[in-house]
């Protein structure tokens, strides 16, 4: 049965939005798995980790273009340029710096809302943002952020203002720095 009919969508007032189940369900019943609509890598693992399975691995090959992913093999690296396409370019247009972590998860996820807004059961723009509950120092940290992102972004998207209304960089780091 697929997860939609077994699942549905609730909110909770002052708790957010969660799912339960429509139905009685078995101990260790499977309900719902997909892949993450975004995730990087962390800078302090990047040289032993896989960019696309996370598997540890001493003898990884780095992408030949940005020098910086690294993968466990050919198949590995087919799979994730879709992901790491956009990004490679990125990284290559802003040597030798490099970005901090929310920064690429943030262009990871800019560049997935550009070709698809929803998930089936979850969107994006379903995440709460809290800004009303950020202090001023915090709002101007993620604004630092999103200044920094659309630095990082200008070797794919020169005009931000081409890009949907629902992509606004600043509600993308209230949205992931709650989740972090």
């Amino acid at each position: 049965m697929e997860a939609a009919a077994l699942l549905e969508r609730f909110r909770s007032p002052g708790k957010g939005s969660g799912l339960r189940a429509r139905q009685r369900l078995r101990p260790g019943e499977l309900l719902y798995r997909a892949e993450p609509f975004a995730y990087v890598v962390s800078k302090e693992l990047l040289g032993g980790v896989c960019e696309h399975c996370l598997r540890r691995n001493e003898h990884l090959h780095r992408c030949s273009q940005c020098k910086v992913a690294k993968y466990c093999g050919k198949s590995c690296q087919k799979e994730a340029w879709l992901d790491h396409k956009q990004e490679c370019k990125c990284l290559k247009s802003i040597k030798p710096n490099f970005p901090p972590d929310s920064v690429r998860l943030a262009g990871r996820i800019v560049f997935k809302l550009v070709i698809c807004i929803s998930e089936r059961l979850y969107s994006f723009s379903d995440l709460q943002s809290n800004t009303e509950q950020l202090s001023e120092e915090m709002k101007d940290g993620l604004g630092h952020l999103a200044h920094t992102l659309q630095l990082y972004l200008k070797a794919e998207i020169q005009d931000v203002s081409h890009l949907p209304a629902a992509i606004d960089f600043f509600q993308i780091f209230t949205k992931v720095s709650v989740k972090m």
